[in-house]
């Protein structure tokens, strides 16, 4: 089955684990500092250590994981015309639901 079809089939408790994956990924390449468990209420910028470039790499990231569908990150990483401040793990997972 497509990634992207396998994806828009899922419910939020896929997802999430998905999105888990990618995240540890990510911090078993750089040192965080982070050492708990990443639940829908981690934070990206505060918790995790992420930089504005991490963000855009993770966009990338979960853009080749879930198949290359057109996902409009620009929703998720926009509020009234300025960038959002930090994103928690559980506003990607609905985002993506």
């Amino acid at each position: 089955m497509d990634k992207a079809v396998a994806m828009k089939n899922e419910t939020l408790e896929d997802i999430f684990p998905r999105i888990v994956a990618i995240l540890e990924d990510f911090l078993g390449d750089f040192d965080s500092g982070f050492d708990g468990e990443i639940t829908r209420r981690t934070r990206l910028m505060t918790d995790l250590g992420f930089e504005s470039i991490d963000i855009i790499q993770l966009v990338v990231a979960i853009d080749e994981e879930i198949g290359k569908r057109d996902v409009q990150f620009e929703k998720l990483l926009m509020n009234n015309g300025s960038y959002v401040e930090d994103l928690e793990v559980g506003q990607i997972v609905d985002f993506l639901s």
